[in-house]
């Protein structure tokens, strides 16, 4: 892509996106300094997570230093925060200029595992010390707005004390959305004030409304509760605050960014995204593909890898007895792992459960929980249909990853998806991901095409429960009909390359435009 292009695309207002094989905007100005970038979330893998973004903020920082950057992690310190590897806390208690008096935090410093990439947690006991992220046993915590902006403002403080001043502070989600708020106002004429902004938007649905009494916690100028800036039905809508602020916005792949301006896709928000359009950029969502490893995963009964799936054969084998399902090596294995919600498209699965079991040779297992009525659904299948569906209800890690890897399909039905990872372990792990056509699942699953060489899955384009049975059908078909079309669409899954190592680079890319768009200077 050439300069003349890029910005040809912006003045249409398009949201440039990339993928694996997409070129990036900065390839034409040659080889630049390395960049101090802060990332600062409520969730990072290991030490605390609630979804996938504890695995962005985990494993992303840790690829741009493997390309020479310097970057810093800033999370708070939940109760139950998981403390990995040494902690040591730093010799000054850190002022954080939040409230009407002084609010204080105690700075402990780690290490991402296994590298040199530190991260600090603030503990305040005020706003932190729950075992919980954002809700209790009763909801979401009433303080979440105040808990937040104490991240975001202690985030910076937080950089004054050690005095390192970043290029970049990229933030996730509306819990960070006030922080370009305040590197725009308060901080604007301090040496943080040329600090570019991203933030990455993983889930548009969770907005962070809150009282309009965060704006003075926030120390913010009044002059900002503005529809055209921070308000949203006369409430603070941190997340609008975000995307109204920020120097560069990106989300997890390169169709979300497409749909969130839309107004299906936008909730609410979908006229504040068109007019940052030409600033937004979809990123495609790595994963960890040490971790999620065929050939050394250990929590397997045997490995395998695409020049040899006998091991394969064993975890189906290892899977149907888990299960209490026949034995059976020719009967395709459908499994599913997920949250049991309506985004998730699980009770399409559950509607279209007796007809796809009655009339199809097939068998299913099914990970997860939510919705009281869909677990209750799912585990009436397990009985009526014992010895060919199964159901646990929870979550186990080992189990997932058994059934990631001994099913033959992988079903993820999702009416919305802005990223998706488990369709990314599927075809790592040689499983067919079936997939409903939208957000990240339609950047990463190739529709297959018979007879042609084409494709890594199976994807439907009605999220109806007809049109999900339809598709188990042709996937049955094609596993019982054209063994060898199959087996050439499990190589091309487990060819696919899903890395971080992919969009690290396109990362650093969009930091560069974006301290370029904040400082007038390209970081030469």
């Amino acid at each position: 892509m050439s300069a003349g292009e890029v910005a040809r695309q912006l003045s249409r207002g398009q949201a440039l996106t990339f993928g694996s094989a997409a070129p990036r905007p900065w390839d034409f100005l040659g080889v630049v300094r390395a960049l101090k970038i802060l990332f600062v979330s409520s969730e990072v893998e290991p030490f605390v997570k609630v979804g996938g973004l504890a695995d962005m903020v985990g494993a992303l920082p840790i690829e741009l230093a493997k390309l020479g950057h310097e970057v810093r992690i800033v999370c708070p310190a939940y109760g139950s925060v998981k403390r990995v590897g040494g902690w040591h806390a730093l010799p000054l208690p850190l002022g954080v200029d939040v409230g009407p008096s002084a609010q204080w935090a105690r700075t402990w410093e780690t290490v991402l595992p296994g590298t040199a990439v530190p991260a600090y947690f603030l503990e305040n006991n005020d706003f932190f010390a729950r075992p919980e992220v954002y809700t209790g046993p009763w909801g979401a915590f009433e303080d979440n707005d105040l808990r937040f902006a104490f991240l975001c403002r202690g985030a910076l403080a937080l950089c004054q004390q050690l005095d390192w001043t970043p290029d970049v502070v990229h933030g996730h989600d509306w819990p960070t959305g006030l922080l370009p708020v305040m590197l725009n106002t308060t901080l604007r004429d301090t040496p943080l004030g040329r600090t570019a902004t991203v933030l990455t938007i993983h889930n548009l649905e969770h907005q962070g409304y809150a009282p309009a009494r965060v704006m003075d916690f926030a120390r913010l100028p009044p002059g900002e509760f503005l529809r055209d800036g921070i308000e949203s039905g006369g409430m603070v809508n941190q997340l609008k605050a975000g995307l109204w602020h920020a120097t560069k916005l990106t989300t997890v792949s390169p169709t979300y960014a497409k749909e969130i301006l839309t107004p299906p896709g936008g909730f609410g928000l979908d006229g504040a995204l068109r007019f940052r359009a030409g600033d937004l950029l979809g990123i495609l969502n790595g994963i960890d593909d040490e971790s999620w490893d065929p050939a050394r995963d250990r929590a397997l009964p045997a490995n395998y890898s695409a020049t040899d799936l006998h091991g394969k054969a064993r975890c189906k084998a290892a899977l149907q007895r888990r299960f209490g399902l026949e034995e059976n090596p020719v009967v395709p294995l459908y499994g599913v792992v997920s949250r049991l919600v309506a985004q998730k498209g699980l009770d399409l699965l559950a509607e279209a459960l007796p007809a796809v079991m009655e009339r199809m040779a097939i068998q299913l297992v099914l990970l997860g929980s939510g919705d009281v009525r869909m677990e209750n659904s799912f585990s009436w299948a397990a009985r009526a249909y014992r010895g060919r569906c199964g159901a646990h209800i929870g979550f186990d890690g080992k189990l997932a990853r058994l059934i990631q890897a001994g099913s033959d399909i992988f079903v993820m039905p999702s009416r919305a998806e802005p990223c998706g990872l488990t369709q990314m372990y599927a075809m790592r792990y040689g499983t067919l991901p079936l997939v409903h056509a939208t957000g990240g699942l339609v950047d990463t699953v190739e529709n297959y095409a018979e007879g042609q060489g084409r494709g890594t899955g199976f994807v439907f384009h009605a999220a109806t429960a007809g049109a999900l049975a339809d598709t188990i059908g042709w996937a049955c078909a094609t596993y019982y009909d054209r063994p060898l079309e199959f087996a050439g669409l499990q190589r091309r899954a487990m060819a696919q390359d899903f890395s971080w190592r992919q969009s690290a680079g396109h990362y650093v890319d969009l930091y560069r435009w974006a301290v370029e768009a904040r400082t007038g200077t390209y970081p030469a």
